[in-house]
């Protein structure tokens, strides 16, 4: 996330950059993440250039919801967007410690401070109280797509159920703009700025992986440490 927002605004300030194109290749993620991407997407087209997203095999969720505030939509016949919708997953152990022996000792300020907390079974209120968290944040999501695509909401909500999406099932919804790929939103890019011939690419300087994230335990670390993380997922 930090990386992506830090390109974007080094790309808002770089005079030789005229337009950018978003390749999204994501199945989701996190709600705050996805929510500053779009934010500094919306600021450098504030700024006068245009941004165009091409999806690759998969945007959804989160990789659609980064979409949204683009100029155009692109997308592969068939690539997997959709998938609409907001996820909680909080693991339980309860059962697990209590057969080996293991007890948590919890002191708290509150009833609700170590609400999610995998150490014990949620309360039934304690669920309403997450489920309206949920609520909120779909609510934000739908009212992107709404005002982002120029939909009506009530066409949204038929199809904000989790489902999967095809690029052909998409356009025909009016979630995305265009069937085609990278090179037909790079090139549709260029011609929109008055960009005759071959357009001259930068693209941004990625850091080397960490072992720890190519044998893909940082995530799984990262996931454990954030036991309560709302996703578009």
């Amino acid at each position: 996330r930090k990386e992506t927002v830090k390109e974007f605004e080094q790309f808002r300030y770089n005079r030789s950059v005229k337009g950018i194109v978003l390749r999204i290749e994501s199945p989701g993620g996190g709600v705050a993440a996805a929510q500053e991407i779009c934010n500094e997407i919306k600021r450098v087209r504030e700024s006068g250039k245009p941004v165009f997203a091409s999806m690759g095999s998969i945007a959804a969720s989160g990789g659609y919801y980064i979409a949204i505030p683009c100029d155009r939509i692109y997308a592969n016949p068939g690539t997997i967007t959709g998938s609409i919708g907001v996820i909680m997953e909080m693991p339980n152990v309860e059962e697990l410690l209590k057969k080996v022996g293991v007890y948590f000792m919890v002191i708290k300020s509150k009833e609700h401070k170590d609400i999610g907390s995998p150490y014990r079974e949620m309360t039934e209120e304690e669920k309403k109280l997450l489920k309206d968290v949920i609520d909120n944040v779909y609510n934000q999501f739908v009212d992107a797509i709404v005002l982002g695509r120029n939909l009506n909401r009530k066409d949204v909500l038929q199809i904000a159920d989790g489902r999967v999406l095809t690029g052909e099932q998409a356009k025909e919804l009016g979630l995305i703009d265009d069937i085609g790929d990278l090179h037909d939103a790079m090139f549709d890019l260029a011609k929109s700025l008055g960009i005759r011939g071959r357009p001259r690419i930068i693209k941004p300087r990625r850091k080397r992986p960490t072992l720890l994230e190519l044998l893909g335990i940082k995530s799984t670390i990262d996931e454990y440490l954030n036991s309560i993380n709302l996703e578009y997922k």
